[in-house]
């Protein structure tokens, strides 16, 4: 009987998946064609990067705060590289997924060895974030070279290609590359958090932590490295964020790490940590950009898509809530 429940939880985002892009499909106004669709795409990559990271310390039964002021603040410095202090490309992207990385140490070290709740913590790092990408910039906003000049060939490689091709009949404008991106990046995160040590330890910590530290783990150790694993995944978000937008305005990306919190609790990872699944992240995160295009194709405002997804969200953690009592008192007897 437990397994058919498990089973069914487990269905339940997919299908919610599947019926949001039928209702649309059925009620927006051209949703079912490739602009969409590419819409969609272009819309999950760099949530779909920071709710990878964020899924490895929501287990942990911790929180990220910073993410979206992290990305900006990652992204506006390898602008500022490349564009005041001459960089190349390259190393200048390579600069931004060290700075997220730091912020995610820095997270880390706050939590794990001075005992600071991740909450507060990373609600301190998002303001210094927030604050020292508009202090290095001097509150300019910074841009990327934008697509089709020589210059922004890096977008050909974490964007689009920039020649038209046909898949299946239909011609699409450039190949979405930064889905290739996505899903590497979903496999790598995947077999980390599901085939190595890494990742047993992650779902332990947020099992019992206190347990787990008496077992002999280093528990403190590894929650550094979830954070800053998380950080990571963020500084590549910000990649991808400079190959989608090109302009990145200092002072702004808070409220960025909602939504990707919210694709992973929508997916099924449970805020009281333990439990999780990077499958369920990437399907939350998919339902959220579906949500956005589609009340876009039924000619609704961003508003819509807050109101609704927050509707969705508190659906998520009352069924995660619900799962947690009934296990508890399962276990009781």
């Amino acid at each position: 009987m437990m397994n058919k429940k498990r089973d069914w939880q487990k269905l339940l985002a997919p299908s919610v998946l599947v019926l949001l892009y039928v209702f649309f499909s059925i009620f927006g106004n051209n949703f079912f064609s490739t602009q969409y669709l590419i819409n969609i795409l272009d819309a999950s990559y760099f949530i779909g990067f920071m709710a990878l990271g964020v899924t490895f310390v929501i287990i942990t039964g911790g929180i990220d705060l910073s993410l979206g002021t992290t990305l900006i603040c990652s992204a506006l410095l390898g602008a500022l590289a490349y564009s005041s202090w001459g960089w190349p490309m390259w190393l200048s992207l390579v600069l931004a997924v060290v700075v997220g990385t730091i912020i995610g140490l820095l997270n880390g070290v706050l939590v794990a060895y001075l005992r600071l709740p991740p909450f507060i913590a990373t609600l301190g790092t998002q303001m210094i974030c927030l604050g020292f990408g508009a202090i290095a910039t001097k509150v300019m906003t910074m841009r990327f070279p934008p697509f089709g000049t020589p210059e922004g060939a890096f977008k050909n490689v974490f964007y689009k290609t920039g020649n038209t091709f046909s898949l299946l009949g239909v011609r699409m404008p450039g190949f979405p590359v930064g889905a290739i991106w996505l899903l590497l990046a979903f496999v790598a995160a995947w077999l980390l958090l599901t085939r190595t040590k890494f990742g047993r330890y992650t779902f332990a910590m947020g099992s019992n932590y206190e347990a787990t530290r008496l077992s002999g783990i280093k528990t403190r150790r590894y929650l550094t490295l979830v954070y800053m694993l998380c950080g990571f995944f963020s500084g590549m978000a910000s990649i991808f964020y400079a190959a989608v937008y090109t302009s990145i305005i200092p002072s702004t990306g808070n409220g960025l790490e909602l939504l990707a919190i919210a694709g992973v609790v929508i997916g099924g990872t449970s805020m009281s940590g333990g439990s999780g699944s990077l499958v369920g992240t990437m399907i939350g995160v998919f339902m959220m950009s579906v949500l956005k295009q589609g009340l876009m194709s039924m000619g609704l405002q961003a508003h819509w898509q807050n109101f609704l997804t927050g509707i969705v969200l508190v659906g998520a953690v009352l069924l995660d809530q619900y799962r947690v009592r009934r296990s508890n008192r399962v276990q009781a007897v």
